[in-house]
Formats: C-alpha cells, sequence, structure tokens
C-alpha cells in the first residue's frame, strides 16, 4: 500500500512525492545499469587521473627489454598512463569487463595444434567495441554534452591497470587480472568520458597470496618475478607478435602444441574454478574448432588465409608465423 502523499508547496499532489519513495539512481549508476544490460559483466568509473607508480612500472619494464620486438609499446609511454593525452576533455574513465570463456576444452591432438581461447571466435576488438558505441550513444542520448573516445587494447591505454584501478578485479602473479566471480577469462575495455561522474570508493584486495602455480607452471619461465612478464621468453609473445623466421629455441622446445597463444598461467589459477560461460555467442570457437590441424595450416594460401581467419584475433600472427608454428610442432 503506498504512503500519502507529500502535499507540495503549490498545494498540488504529485505521485513522485511520497515518503517511501525510492532514492532514484544517479546517471554513474544508470551507466552502469546499462552497461551490464549490454552484455558486460564488470563495470567500474574512475577519474581520469594520470597511472602515475603504473607508469613508472611500465618504464621499467620497458628498460628491461621486456617487451621484446614490441617497439610500438615504446612509443609515447606517456600517454599510456595519462588519458588526457589522448582526450584532452577526459574527466573520468569507464572500464568494463566482457566474459569470454565458453566451457571447451583444448583437443591434446599431436596432429593439430591448440589455439589460446580468446582466438576461439570473433575478434574480441569488434565485439568490445560494438558493446562500448552502444554505451556511448546511450550516454549521448542522456546527456548531449557528452563526449567521449573508445579504447579496446589498440588504444595507447593500459588496460589492465585501468581495470585494477577501477576495482574489477586485481592484478595475477601472471599479469592477467583475475576476478573473483569470473577469474582471469575476461577482456577490458574504456570510455574516457568529458564528465564528472562518480567513482568508485577503492580497488580489490590482491588474492593471490602465496600461490605460484602460474609461475611454477610456465614452460619457460616467462613470469621472472611476481607479476613480471618477459615477453621474449613468453609462449604466447613468440607465436603471435615474433616476426623472426625461427622461434626462439627455449619456446620452439616448450611449445606442448600451442599453434597460436598459450593460456597455461591461467589454466592452472586457482581463481579460474569460478569460470563461467559466456553469454556472448560469437565466443564460441568458430567451425567448433579448439585447435586446428597442422597439415591445413602449412597448405593455407594467402587468400585461405585471408578468408578462414578474416575478423579473427588469429590473423594478428600473419600467415608466415602461423605456418612457422606449425611447422615447429611438427619437427
Amino acid at each position: 500500500m503506498l504512503a500519502a502523499p507529500v502535499i507540495r508547496p503549490d498545494g498540488v499532489n504529485h505521485p513522485a512525492f511520497f515518503v517511501d519513495n525510492p532514492r532514484m539512481p544517479s546517471f554513474s549508476e544508470r551507466i552502469k545499469q546499462k552497461a551490464v544490460e549490454i552484455g558486460f559483466q564488470k563495470v567500474g568509473i574512475v577519474a581520469a587521473e594520470p597511472l602515475v607508480d603504473e607508469g613508472v612500472r611500465l618504464n621499467e619494464w620497458l628498460d628491461k627489454g621486456f617487451n621484446g620486438e614490441m617497439a610500438w609499446l615504446e612509443r609515447e609511454p606517456e600517454k599510456r598512463s595519462d588519458p588526457r593525452l589522448l582526450f584532452p576533455n577526459a574527466r573520468s574513465v569507464i572500464v568494463v569487463a566482457l566474459n569470454y570463456h565458453t566451457g571447451h576444452k583444448h583437443a591434446e591432438d599431436p596432429a593439430k595444434g591448440k589455439l589460446s581461447r580468446y582466438a576461439w571466435g570473433d575478434d574480441y576488438h569488434d565485439i568490445v567495441r560494438e558493446k562500448l558505441k552502444e554505451l556511448v550513444a546511450w550516454i549521448k542520448t542522456e546527456n548531449p554534452e557528452a563526449d567521449g573516445k573508445i579504447c579496446v587494447d589498440t588504444a595507447p591505454m593500459m588496460d589492465k591497470a585501468w581495470a585494477v584501478r577501477a576495482g574489477l578485479g586485481w592484478l595475477g602473479k601472471h599479469s592477467n587480472v583475475i576476478t573473483t566471480t569470473l577469474g582471469s577469462w575476461i577482456f577490458i575495455g574504456e570510455i574516457i568520458l568529458n564528465l564528472e561522474l562518480d567513482y568508485e570508493p577503492g580497488t580489490v584486495e590482491d588474492h593471490c597470496g602465496t600461490c605460484k602455480a602460474c609461475i611454477d607452471a610456465c614452460p619457460t619461465g616467462a613470469i621472472v618475478e611476481p607479476y613480471v612478464v618477459d615477453s621474449r621468453k613468453c609462449i604466447s609473445y613468440g607465436t603471435i607478435e615474433l616476426r623472426d623466421e625461427h622461434l626462439p629455441p627455449d619456446i620452439a622446445a616448450n611449445l606442448d602444441g600451442w599453434l597460436y597463444g598459450c593460456d597455461i598461467c591461467q589454466d592452472v589459477c586457482p581463481w579460474n574454478r569460478f569460470e563461467k560461460p559466456t553469454d556472448e555467442s560469437r565466443f564460441e570457437p568458430r567451425h567448433g574448432e579448439t585447435s586446428l590441424d597442422l597439415d591445413n595450416v602449412l597448405s593455407l594460401t594467402p587468400q585461405g588465409y585471408a578468408e578462414r581467419f578474416r575478423r579473427t584475433a588469429i590473423k594478428r600472427a600473419k600467415l608466415p608465423g602461423l605456418i612457422r608454428n606449425a611447422s615447429a610442432l611438427k619437427s
């Protein structure tokens, strides 16, 4: 039963003026609700202020050469820690996480090469960007003065650092963001916005504790210390980013069936017992494949490669890289 209405000074009763009328959600709360409605599992909002400590750690990592041949990480590193250099009117950063775990298992078949889970379906850049565009469009409808910049991995943003600052999770010792509800199988994206919003009260506590499962499981010792990965030793880096004609000997000798990427450090993480199947059907394995026949890869033509991997993350490795990886697995 509704409470008696409050009589406004003008003597007019109004249905919104009930004593027990629940508090209207703030714009920030409504943005979060809309983000979840669009399909994101987690969303946090923080001030668009520089990532000072994180920027220092990035520079230290670069100084040690841990980025390998990923020279693009060295360009304008200051932009990676200060969103205002990317978007001068930046006031807030909306950070989202999208679950991509599909529940399928890798096929342990020596005639096939395993693909990292994130590359099983359609290109996540396209999917996350599409959803963020929808969120930006809604924000502009609600506030015509709103303007923003969308960032999905390709923009010079420290995605994982922003996810941690926004309270989505903590940085695991394998350098991936871990959440208490989904594990680490998430994609991260941001909207840099020109509006002042309500910000998260704090970050999530690091729950790795004394666990070293990821460090101990890495076959090439790429996790050189907790939270620090030397890309030059990483199977994912070697099979995706490295453009050399041959894989480094230590990586080639420890592929363990990986053709593109590697999920070992996430597979062994105890927090991934909380993994849940994604609601996004486009992350399901294309053609039902979680691995590829090595002979088929070796016989790919440029045209066949382009057709097979169009709009997937696998195109990142390029055809020569994929053939190199398949040859290493067969040798």
